[in-house]
């Protein structure tokens, strides 16, 4: 996919990186900057809807897809550091307005537009970080929604890759669930938590300094466990590394 060139590209910030992470949205926008767009973050954008559709209430998830919708039309991308809320964005919205004349063909435009950080930067934007140096070891989750519903797995690697000194390990189990899943770890508390300690166990025998992911969520989730452990290991967002910012605080750590 060839981009437009100098494109006009809409930051979707998400709920969790404003309130609790602020330094992963301006890690995306200093990527997107050195990428080469025109980077805006509009104002009128809340949630995506997540919550509210994995609850079960419809009509709230589809009233907010139609904020949405409006906030970020006239961009020619929509780009958000969450592969589970661009998950959402790209599939659900055109499924909850497909029966709305007013909003169906705007839903599929704006799905059409919308695309997880690392996807964007290294399909559409032909993006390489340039001078990066991290020595450490590290290793990659693969979050749910964006490998199962945007075949994210790839791109963060050839992005880490470019960051010199820094050396990834496998980790057993890479692709199978954290135990975040949203609202599922309030839901089901104890079942989250033994899936957690599976992955932490996981990550603690790679012996890495890092952790790595593409979702804030399913990051919390891990860097809490890996905490209450007693662990060492750090836990930073894929493009936070790829930025150069990965020298202050982790997950969790206090600032």
């Amino acid at each position: 996919m060839s981009a437009k060139p100098n494109p006009r590209v809409g930051l979707f910030v998400t709920c969790l990186v404003d309130a609790i992470r602020p330094g992963i949205g301006f890690a995306a926008i200093q990527l997107l900057k050195e990428a080469g767009c025109r980077v805006e973050v509009p104002q009128a954008q809340t949630c995506c809807g997540q919550p509210a559709l994995n609850s079960g209430d419809d009509k709230d998830a589809a009233d907010l897809a139609r904020r949405t919708i409006a906030a970020f039309e006239g961009h020619d991308y929509v780009v958000l550091p969450s592969g589970s809320c661009a998950g959402t964005m790209v599939h659900a919205y055109p499924e909850l307005l497909a029966g709305d004349p007013e909003w169906a063909a705007r839903a599929r435009d704006f799905a059409a537009r919308t695309h997880e950080i690392t996807s964007f930067l290294v399909d559409v934007m032909g993006y390489r970080p340039q001078g990066r140096r991290l020595d450490a070891t590290a290793t990659y989750h693969d979050s749910c929604a964006g490998l199962r519903e945007l075949g994210i797995a790839a791109q963060p690697r050839a992005l880490l890759a470019s960051v010199e000194g820094l050396e990834m390990r496998g980790l057993e189990g890479n692709d199978v669930c954290c135990g975040f899943g949203g609202t599922f770890c309030v839901k089901y508390s104890s079942i989250s938590n033994a899936i957690v300690t599976e992955k932490a166990e996981a990550v603690e025998r790679t012996g890495a300094d890092l952790l790595l992911s593409g979702d804030l969520g399913c990051l919390m989730n891990m860097a809490g466990k890996l905490h209450r452990r007693g662990a060492k290991t750090r836990c930073f967002h894929t493009i936070e590394v790829v930025a150069g910012r990965a020298g202050g605080p982790a997950i969790g750590e206090e600032g």
